[in-house]
């Protein structure tokens, strides 16, 4: 009961992980990482996460995004590839491609682009197809 036993600590599932890049912060190059990510400045270069996006009202990424679920309310100058749900907020300004699972757009956001329902790579492979029974 009170012996010995040594207690380790335990790591925190990725979820709890979370990435700020604050107001007044400029990033060059890529990040990667297995927890959440909120940006309320400037990105310019690749995001790959396992986790959630945050682009708050003051961020702004220059290049792509690829993450599990986003919440934008900021600038995205890029394309998206999310797996489960984008939430384009009435703030939001996307300029780029989008591929997602799900899409929730509110009164007021921007979006210039061409919307996908799936992943990239299924939709480059059926583009391919399709042109290769096109040409034939």
């Amino acid at each position: 009961m009170f012996g010995n036993k040594q207690s380790s600590p335990q790591s925190a599932p990725n979820s709890f992980i979370s990435n700020r890049i604050n107001h007044g912060t400029t990033f060059e190059g890529s990040i990667m990482s297995d927890g959440d990510l909120r940006i309320e400045g400037i990105i310019r270069g690749t995001i790959h996460t396992k986790a959630k996006v945050a682009i708050g009202p003051t961020g702004l990424i220059e290049g792509d995004v690829h993450c599990k679920s986003a919440d934008i309310e900021g600038r995205i100058v890029g394309d998206l590839e999310v797996s489960e749900v984008l939430t384009l907020k009435s703030t939001a300004i996307v300029e780029g491609n989008i591929y997602t699972a799900k899409i929730v757009i509110e009164n007021g956001a921007h979006f210039d682009g061409i919307c996908n329902m799936g992943t990239k790579e299924r939709k480059l492979t059926n583009a391919s197809a399709q042109y290769e029974e096109a040409t034939v």
